[in-house]
């Protein structure tokens, strides 16, 4: 949400009705107090609005140079009078035209009634606009700004001018009709709520809060013009945006983001006990939607239902996130310093969906623009040449400090190795069949592990600490001839052996002693033998602490004889999904703006993860262009964020919202809870996990990956039930207490 305010200095009236005396917005004043008239102008961007507000008879003409910056004109009154523009007069209410970026439409704006004097502090100058790609038969407006939003934040209903079962609104959340107008806003814990009758007027009843950080929701009404103006102080990032829908034809949709709007989730606060919120995303166009229910004592239970076993634990999460490839930075830098913030805090922040795993590669991959490593320099064994490179001090470390600058989670690093140095290996190239010369405890292996210990001393002169490293990026990949891109071959012999005796003591006997240390980072059809091989020699098991699966080869693995059988042989060592991404087999199509499949596969890929015993899920580049690069080796991919530098935009595909359904609601330390299945659902497939957070509230994830809606029943024992439906292609998070 966006508005202008103006201090009481900027025209704020001194005595009687406040709205005498009209603030505008970087413009020159002309006041003539003759005849009781004033008159103003307002310059923006080159193109000039000007008109006259009589005192008595509050009338305002536009008149128009151009395109206003802001793509839109607007006219209103304080009370019951006049309006005035080129095209007409409009009697007893406010409206505005848009037409900036080649959109027409027309909307009803509410007209705040007027202050008593001291009750505000700023009088708000609003410019409504229709949202992009909806145009005016939809009835969806934002309000947008040419300022930054101060500490007061005004709020202002939004009237359709028709009745409708649901309505999309540009401020708030959609909901019900219920015949009348009605809104809630919530200001922390308190909470204010009202109706609005159309033949009655405003009716408020209205508990406020003193210390609001809240969101405000706020819609509908049917047809008499009736207002209100609600004032809460929140903080500027608070009130979730919606989003900016745009439909490139591949069967969803992606929400566009720019410099000046991006789509938001307010912080999640969670519901009273008896009561639950649901967010849901679907192939229709819901991204994130949130709504509010209540549970029931005595509902009929329907035959498919879901019933939360609190006796059944199994692992704790570690997080979701994603890779700051030197492509991802690419990508990111190329946009405007605010679109960055936009992008960043969507991942990042508690506006977004609140990342908290980066993986970070050591020096160049496929997804860099060029191949180098660290140490490049011919026989340097004592790594006296060792340096970081552009892409490094440049792009990657930017991007990570402004990622930990937005987040309000604690950011886990972990870094992978794609390639040694070429002089370290048996081939002489970063690509194709190649290992490491010589065997583990000699030179070229010492100097490999000490690779790792100088690339964590550098990146902690830059105050970037890791909680982990792997051993390498898919070992398997070096032992293949001919492989396209960078790599370095171990089978898990040679992976044990160089752990027993070079990585794991070099970590043990470094500062970082208490980085973790994960094996495999490999397609997980290579457990449980990889980890049978690593994992049972005392030495090398006694360094490490997880085991790293990558999702490529999955159709070639039953997840229930490969990640269920590791964590019941090595229960002590966690699962960590580190790498996946859509688009890279050579038959499919490489980026698919608005595919709602391949969200649907994230989150397939999630909650199977999740429910085998897996800590966390990490996709590959945050963001990429819309070829799906660059990459060196054309080894095009698609991304859950898609940035079109060319216009200073980035599209958030499907993918980044399913992704969310589980980084946001799910924090570091919740943990799988048993959740019990009255009845195979014998007409479709749903797919769900249940988790504790640490806070004590649960949170239930649901997937519906068929185009049928299914009614289902979630039970909690302890508080109640809840009588559910999953629409056709979609994904629901739903959270609440339980009581202490």
């Amino acid at each position: 949400m966006g508005m202008e305010l103006f201090p009481p200095s900027h025209g704020l009236g001194g005595t009687g009705d406040p709205w005498s005396s009209m603030a505008w917005h970087a413009m020159t004043q002309s006041w003539d107090k003759q005849g009781g008239r004033r008159s103003g102008r307002e310059v923006m961007g080159g193109n000039q609005a000007a008109g006259t507000v009589g005192v008595g008879g509050w009338e305002r003409r536009w008149v128009r140079g151009g395109t206003h910056p802001g793509g839109c004109t607007l006219g209103w009154d304080a009370a019951r009078a006049v309006h005035g523009h080129q095209r007409g007069r409009r009697e007893g209410e406010c409206w505005a035209e848009a037409v900036g970026s080649g959109q027409g439409g027309r909307g009803v704006l509410v007209v705040p009634k007027a202050p008593r004097q001291g009750d505000a502090e700023a009088v708000p100058a609003l410019c409504l606009c229709p949202r992009a790609g909806l145009g005016q038969g939809k009835r969806s407006w934002l309000l947008t700004s040419a300022a930054p939003l101060p500490a007061l934040v005004l709020v202002v209903s939004i009237c359709p001018s028709r009745a409708a079962a649901e309505v999309p609104w540009g401020l708030g959340v959609p909901a019900s009709w219920d015949g009348s107008c009605w809104y809630r806003q919530y200001c922390k814990q308190q909470v204010s709520a009202g109706t609005v009758s159309p033949s009655r007027g405003l009716q408020r009843s209205v508990v406020w809060g003193t210390k609001a950080v809240g969101s405000v929701s706020m819609v509908g009404w049917s047809a008499a013009p009736a207002a209100d103006l609600c004032a809460c102080p929140v903080s500027p990032a608070a009130g979730g945006r919606p989003c900016d829908a745009k439909d490139f034809g591949h069967g969803s949709l992606v929400c566009a983001c720019s410099a000046t709007y991006c789509d938001t989730l307010d912080p999640v606060v969670l519901p009273a006990l008896g009561t639950y919120v649901k967010y849901e995303s679907s192939k229709a166009g819901k991204r994130l939607e949130r709504s509010e229910g209540n549970f029931q004592r005595n509902a009929k239970t329907p035959e498919f239902h879901l019933t939360l076993d609190m006796a059944q634990r199994y692992q704790k999460v570690k997080g979701f996130g994603g890779s700051v490839t030197d492509s991802a930075a690419i990508n990111i830098q190329s946009l405007s310093k605010d679109a960055q913030n936009h992008l960043l805090r969507s991942y990042f922040s508690e506006e977004g969906i609140e990342y908290n795993l980066v993986r970070v590669p050591m020096a160049s991959t496929d997804f860099s623009i060029r191949l180098y490593t660290y140490a490049d320099v011919e026989g340097d064994f004592e790594l006296k040449h060792f340096n970081l490179t552009e892409e490094d001090t440049q792009m990657k470390i930017p991007t990570l400090q402004a990622a930990q600058a937005v987040a309000k989670r604690p950011l886990s690093l972990y870094a992978s190795p794609w390639t040694s140095p070429v002089w370290m290996k048996t081939n002489g190239a970063m690509t194709g069949r190649g290992t490491l010369k010589g065997s583990p405890g000699d030179k070229y292996h010492q100097a490999w592990a000490k690779y790792f210990i100088r690339f964590l001393d550098e990146y902690a002169k830059h105050n970037l600490t890791f909680w982990a490293v792997t051993a390498g990026n898919e070992p398997t990949a070096g032992e293949i001839v001919f492989y396209p891109f960078q790599c370095l071959g171990f089978s898990p012999e040679h992976q044990r052996d160089f752990i027993a005796r070079d990585l794991g003591p070099a970590l043990a006997n470094s500062s970082h002693r208490d980085v973790r240390l994960i094996i495999l980072d490999d397609q997980r059809v290579m457990l449980p033998y990889w980890a049978q091989v690593v994992l049972k020699d005392p030495v090398a098991a006694s360094y490490i602490s997880g085991i790293g699966i990558h999702w490529y080869l999955d159709f070639l693995a039953p997840i229930d004889l490969t990640l269920s059988i590791t964590h019941h042989l090595f229960p002590d060592y966690f699962l960590l999904s580190t790498e996946a991404s859509t688009g890279s087999y050579f038959w499919e199509p490489r980026v698919v703006l608005g595919g709602w499949d391949r969200g649907s596969k994230y989150s397939h890929s999630i909650l199977t993860n999740l429910n085998n015993y897996v800590t966390g899920w990490t996709d590959w580049n945050l963001a990429l262009n819309l070829e799906g690069g660059p990459n060196w080796s054309k080894n095009y991919v698609d991304s859950p964020i898609i940035v079109d530098s060319s216009k200073d935009v980035f599209y958030k595909q499907p993918m980044f919202y399913h992704l969310g359904h589980f980084s946001k609601f799910i924090p570091e330390g919740s943990q799988r809870m048993g959740l019990a299945v009255s009845k195979k659902c014998r007409q479709c497939e749903l797919e769900h996990s249940a988790f504790l957070r640490p806070d004590g509230a649960i949170v239930l994830v649901v997937l519906n990956r068929f185009p049928v809606d299914v009614s289902f029943g979630i039970s909690d024992p302890q508080v109640g039930f809840i009588e559910a439906m999953a629409p056709g292609d979609s994904i629901q998070t739903f959270l609440w207490k339980q009581p202490a």
